[in-house]
């Protein structure tokens, strides 16, 4: 397949460092990796993922020096990995549960994509119940944060405090007085609109 699109989504290709225990699961699914894309570029942007990491069967050696597979490169399994920061913090998803149908042409690694795609819309949907408001249907896939900006680090509980503090909860201040063409610092601006994402606030 053409990668081309992978890496037009912002995705950066990695190898697996332990994947997890291959399932004997064939794929129930029938749709083709084009709509599997489709459906994980929607939850990631939902998300507001960034630093988007997408871990798969490859080793070091097969993968160019831009994260794309070399020619003739395969797979050593189907295992599939997704991480990345998001609104709610870092995130991360795995599975190798199923295999694919080869006779069809759905391999392995396209089919346990989907199910990841899957479930990150099913756990979207909780939020449309009104049984979750501040992300908690993640917290089992929050991961330690690979990050190294702080700014992306802050958890929502910290962007509350912060815009409370600072604010006293008046986001429309916050962004006014942080501004840069104000005057206002821009790493503060940046602080306030990461605070704005992960809060809701003001939306």
């Amino acid at each position: 397949m053409s990668w081309s699109r992978i890496n037009a989504m912002g995705i950066t290709l990695r190898p697996f460092d332990s994947p997890p225990p291959s399932g004997e699961t064939y794929s129930p699914f029938t749709a083709k990796l084009g709509d599997t894309l489709d459906l994980l570029g929607r939850e990631l942007d939902f998300l507001y993922a960034e630093h988007i990491v997408l871990q798969l069967g490859y080793r070091d050696r097969d993968l160019r020096l831009d994260g794309m597979p070399r020619a003739n490169s395969k797979m050593e399994h189907d295992a599939v990995a997704i991480a990345f920061d998001s609104k709610w913090g870092p995130l991360r998803y795995e599975t190798n549960e199923f295999v694919g149908r080869y006779y069809s042409g759905q391999e392995g690694w396209s089919t346990n994509l989907r199910a990841i795609a899957l479930a990150m819309e099913a756990l979207r949907k909780v939020d449309r119940y009104g049984v979750s408001k501040r992300g908690e249907q993640y917290t089992g896939w929050r991961q330690i944060p690979q990050t190294t900006d702080p700014i992306q680090r802050m958890t929502v509980t910290e962007a509350e405090a912060y815009i409370a503090g600072q604010w006293g909860g008046d986001i429309r201040k916050a962004l006014y007085e942080t501004h840069p063409d104000r005057g206002g610092d821009e790493t503060e601006f940046r602080k306030v609109q990461r605070a704005r994402e992960l809060t809701g606030a003001g939306l």
